[in-house]
């Protein structure tokens, strides 16, 4: 792979259209733009991240993190940027990486359907172990491990590029490198790892990855062809992702009096250096608000990780252009950090995620979530029932539930429920079940 191919203005859906503008706006920076005023970005604002939502105490949405995951995405990229045209790179577009980079950011979590992974496994497995499993004689076996193993990561891509009913060719119409760089997991979902079963595209977009794959030179993995190549800024995606999520999370638990004030410093201050601890400290002196300190220690935490994460990127390029790359950039950065950063996951995994208000939010929206899916397939398999015609004048005409196939109306379903706020579904969900009724 090489960055002139991979650094393109092509927009997917509108190839016939390509041209190059005058004007100060860089493409990549208009797929920003688009992202940031579309619907489904807004409606992250009312997803789960991890703590439950509203609360008395403000924490992250979807939302806000996204935009936190493009700031860090756009100052990795910035950095990778410079120290390539430092280390001699030259290509077209070279100096955008930071927007494109901030733009992917935008879009990484665009698929994700209500109460954050709880609501993935209830798809999953309302196929597998529900009464979707009745489907699977009407699927390829392509078809039906895509919705076996619903995945939030190719459900963006299929977002961002489908063309839904009385929609526009293309989706989003966003570049070719944008689009590329959202794809954590190149490769279908029968090339999934068994454990994992981590995907980035239905088999429904599997054309369209490959034109993309074309389009920007990404090859196919020497060891294993049924699977592609990440583009390169595939990583630094990640990478603000990883940086934000556990940092963020671990400021959130302290809000919330999960962890204590004690407990955070300490994981916070073990990344950096004694003498970086001591000026650390010095400065924490000087601030009486606990809140405030934990913030200053999270933001200078965070700067460090864009540098070390950067550097790490220019280290291993040739390994990730020939695609022999295949770690995390975290995973390869300096052992104080590695230590560090395993420290706050494993933490976070005892005393976050598994604590009763994560766990309360994630049982809520796994019964929505399979309940939804039993009323809604069912109407769109057997539309010529009265319940069913009553339950699809509910659905937008953009979702194709006329689909002549089994797997097209399944889809059109999960396009429904996935693209849900977790209010919309709570509301959906208690009219349907009779709970909630409509005063007259």
């Amino acid at each position: 792979m090489n960055w002139t191919q991979l650094l393109s203005t092509k927009r997917f859906g509108m190839e016939d259209y390509h041209e190059n503008r005058d004007d100060e706006r860089s493409e990549f920076q208009r797929d920003y733009d688009r992202l940031i005023f579309s619907a489904p970005f807004r409606r992250l604002q009312n997803k789960t991240q991890v703590f439950p939502l509203p609360g008395s105490v403000f924490v992250h949405n979807r939302l806000t993190h996204s935009l936190e995951v493009a700031c860090v995405g756009r100052s990795l990229g910035v950095n990778v940027a410079h120290k390539l045209q430092k280390k001699g790179v030259n290509a077209p577009f070279l100096d955008e990486i930071g927007a494109v980079v901030s733009a992917a950011c935008l879009a990484h979590d665009l698929g994700n359907p209500p109460f954050g992974h709880s609501g993935e496994k209830a798809i999953a497995t309302y196929f597998s172990e529900g009464h979707g499993k009745e489907l699977e004689q009407a699927m390829t076996k392509e078809e039906w491990k895509d919705i076996t193993c619903f995945e939030g990561n190719a459900n963006a891509f299929r977002l961002l590029i489908h063309q839904f009913k009385g929609r526009r060719k293309g989706g989003f119409v966003l570049t070719y490198s944008t689009l590329a760089s959202i794809i954590k997991y190149p490769y279908a979902s029968i090339y999934a790892d068994a454990g994992k079963q981590k995907f980035g595209f239905f088999d429904s977009e599997k054309v369209s990855y490959q034109k993309i794959a074309d389009e920007l030179g990404i090859q196919r993995c020497a060891d294993n062809p049924g699977r592609f190549c990440r583009h390169p800024l595939v990583y630094l995606v990640e990478a603000a992702d990883d940086i934000c999520y556990q940092i963020m999370d671990i400021e959130d638990a302290h809000k919330l009096k999960i962890l204590s004030t004690e407990e955070t410093k300490r994981l916070l201050l073990s990344f950096f250096s004694e003498a970086q601890k001591v000026r650390r400290m010095e400065t924490l002196q000087m601030v009486t608000d606990v809140n405030e300190q934990i913030a200053y220690l999270r933001s200078s935490l965070i700067g460090s990780l864009i540098e070390a994460c950067s550097v790490a990127f220019v280290e291993h390029e040739q390994e990730i252009l020939d695609g022999t790359f295949k770690s995390s950039l975290i995973k390869v950065l300096p052992e104080q950090f590695r230590l560090a950063y395993k420290q706050c996951s494993d933490t976070a995994y005892a005393k976050i995620y598994r604590s009763p208000e994560v766990l309360d939010v994630e049982l809520a929206g796994y019964k929505i979530i399979l309940t939804l899916l039993e009323h809604l397939i069912s109407a769109v398999l057997q539309p010529e029932k009265a319940y069913s015609q009553q339950l699809l004048y509910r659905i937008p005409e953009q979702y194709e539930t006329n689909s002549p196939t089994t797997y097209g109306r399944v889809m059109a379903v999960l396009d429904y429920i996935s693209g849900m706020t977790d209010i919309y579904a709570l509301d959906l969900y208690r009219k349907i079940t009779g709970i909630n009724i409509p005063q007259l």
